[in-house]
């Protein structure tokens, strides 16, 4: 009996192993608060504006099968909905914007392991600014950003995961006052 339950232990272990998030350590997420705003008076959101900049000059970077934009757009508002806010197609009370971007240009210093010398290198950079915009007066209230590596040989699963965490830990430092 205490060798099924010790297998049955492992087992949970290995498919807990297994379906853990995609590695996110280099995702660094990051917001600003208007001191003013009441976000406990927002009850309604409309969608305003997106925008995608890619900087790819030699066309490394292909998009998987997967539609940032609706993937983007799908998590903002589900985070919103978790908040009690509804999307609405006229009078909001605050306006929703993103921009994502990627450069696959971008050079940082990386530690050889072996000679513990730092070696200039291109390390592919991508970037997720959200803004909440306060409908009536048109100023923006709430703005969160996310930056980390281009993960380019990584599957659908990891890159919606990578996503999610971004935009997870982004809302997560919204106000609730």
């Amino acid at each position: 009996m205490k060798q099924i339950i010790r297998l049955l232990g492992l087992a949970f272990i290995i498919l807990l192993a297994a379906c853990t998030t995609a590695p996110t350590k280099d995702i660094q997420v990051d917001a600003e608060a208007d001191p003013k705003a009441s976000f406990s008076g927002f009850k309604t959101y409309a969608w305003f504006a997106s925008a995608q900049i890619l900087f790819d000059p030699e066309g490394q970077w292909e998009p998987r099968n997967v539609d940032i934009d609706a993937e983007v757009q799908f998590m903002i508002n589900d985070q919103l909905r978790n908040r009690g806010m509804a999307e609405v197609s006229s009078n909001p009370d605050m306006l929703v914007a993103y921009a994502a971007g990627v450069d696959m240009t971008t050079l940082d210093l990386k530690e050889n392991p072996e000679t513990k010398e730092k070696l200039l290198e291109n390390i592919p950079r991508a970037a997720l600014v959200v803004a909440l915009i306060d409908a009536d007066s048109g100023y923006v209230i709430w703005l969160g950003e996310a930056v980390g590596n281009v993960q380019q040989e990584a599957d659908e699963a990891t890159v919606r995961a990578r996503i999610d965490y971004a935009i997870t830990e982004m809302f997560r430092l919204l106000p609730k006052n």
